[in-house]
């Protein structure tokens, strides 16, 4: 890491003069928490922008759209497309752009998608498919963010605390799937938004029409963007790392690069694919989606299955989230303590056993109202659980990088971790519709055993060559 006792040439007063929280003596610990509330405030936008497709897309059917199965799995998965693609490009910026001029013109950009969902929801099945995969794509701005805003953060910590807060941006950030996720089903219904616009009628299996405001569950967050724009232009502070694009892709020589690459997958990968994924997952196994369960659609539809209440997917999506963002937010201070390498190890396991358990509920016994229940208790409570370990293995690679690199190249590496693992969300899309849904679960056990080895040989054993 280097820094400048003397601002740049041209730089503004946005940027340090010197900085090195290393230094106890001469570390702003209050600029430094700052500029992570900010962030934090901002990436969590940045999620529920990336993810706001994935609350809505589940339902576009209903309220007017005519779009097959394998359509919607694309549009679930083009915004993590998208996502991968733009953090190859937002995780050289923070040396280039700086803290806050990254931070700030980002969440600028997040109102634009955001408008345009609200726009096409409002007037259901008047945009062509190939708008909506625009839109989609451009959500991923919010997550190619996360490339730039982490190590960014990590410019700002000493590395006796980099777990924590990285734990805590991630993880709170993290927490803006479920937001939008469970905020979107209440939001619509909400009769206070009639102002937002005219409303649509969405139509459920064997039960009557509801009245919604689809745009509101987009335009309800235009607000808060604007708000986390004004903030981090004017608070926030750049430091002055000095990195080209040319050096910071040194980061390639580095072997532990490609092995953490591999771990983050796992963790990551798995987080955000199954986030995007979960409510079409979800409906096409146990719910309306599944042509063994229901015959028929809008209010004629029938349920074949005598006495099975079908599960509402936008009831239960949210929980998957919101208990992997919670692991990485409750466990980073633990990885500080113990060291990420063997909380990875956990996590590993972890993923191997509940990916496992899982796979035994993907295929509904449709024989019965009681097989179909036992079988989506299966699903539901396995689904969960992996969410749990990927986000505990979430926050221990986070700590591991930071120890594994020096100060610049850590940056890079979670930079380019993430971008990898931003693909997450797009990957479960094509290998759910390619592969079917227990050959793609079947690969991810097969990943997580490797992920283990890799942990256990190069991070976590006595006398690993990396621990950290």
């Amino acid at each position: 890491m280097s820094t400048s006792t003397n601002p740049a040439a041209g730089r503004s007063s946005e940027w340090l003069e010197s900085w090195d929280p290393e230094n106890e003596e001469t570390w702003d610990s209050k600029l430094a928490w700052r500029t992570l509330w900010i962030t934090t405030f901002s990436l969590t936008m940045c999620f529920v922008t990336w993810f706001l497709p994935s609350a809505i897309i589940p339902k576009l059917n209903a309220i007017g759209y005519d779009f097959t199965k394998g359509q919607l799995y694309w549009l679930a998965a083009t915004p993590g497309l998208a996502a991968g693609l733009l953090r190859l490009v937002w995780m050289v910026l923070p040396p280039i752009m700086g803290t806050r001029r990254m931070v700030a013109l980002t969440t600028l950009l997040l109102f634009f998608p955001v408008l345009g969902w609200g726009v096409r929801t409002m007037l259901p099945g008047t945009a062509p498919y190939w708008e909506l995969l625009v839109l989609a794509f451009l959500a991923g701005i919010g997550g190619g963010a996360f490339s730039g805003f982490m190590p960014s953060t990590s410019y700002f910590f000493p590395k006796r605390m980099s777990g924590t807060a990285l734990g805590l941006q991630a993880g709170i950030g993290n927490f803006g799937v479920s937001l939008v996720q469970l905020l979107t089903p209440w939001i619509i219904g909400w009769g206070m938004f009639w102002w937002m616009g005219i409303s649509q009628q969405m139509s459920f299996p064997g039960q009557p029409d509801q009245e919604v405001w689809y745009q509101a569950a987009s335009y309800v967050w235009l607000p808060f963007i604007l708000i986390c724009a004004w903030l981090a232009w004017k608070y926030l502070k750049s430091v002055p790392i000095k990195a080209n694009i040319k050096q910071q892709f040194d980061i390639f020589r580095n072997q532990d690069t490609w092995w953490m690459t591999i771990l983050y997958i796992m963790t990551f990968g798995t987080f955000s694919g199954l986030s995007a994924q979960f409510g079409l997952l979800m409906s096409n196994l146990y719910g309306s989606g599944n042509p063994d369960i229901v015959e028929g659609s809008g209010p004629t539809a029938q349920i074949l299955v005598a006495g099975y209440d079908l599960p509402d997917p936008v009831k239960y999506v949210f929980l998957g989230p919101l208990i992997g963002a919670g692991a990485r937010v409750l466990f980073s201070p633990l990885t500080d303590r113990m060291g990420g390498a063997i909380w990875t190890l956990i996590s590993g396991v972890g993923l191997i056993g509940s990916i496992w358990w899982t796979i035994g509920g993907l295929t509904p016994d449709t024989s019965s109202a009681e097989a179909l229940s036992s079988g989506f208790n299966q699903f539901l409570w396995g689904m969960l659980l992996i969410f749990l370990f990927s986000g505990i293995g979430n926050a221990s690679t986070f700590k591991q990088m930071p120890m594994i690199f020096e100060k610049r190249q850590a940056g890079g590496v979670i930079g380019w971790t993430a971008a990898i693992a931003a693909f997450g969300p797009f990957l479960f899309g094509i290998g759910l519709t390619t592969m079917g849904v227990v050959p793609f679960y079947i690969i991810g056990v097969v990943w997580a055993v490797m992920c283990v080895v890799i942990t256990w040989v190069r991070y976590a054993r006595p006398g690993a060559p990396k621990p950290g």
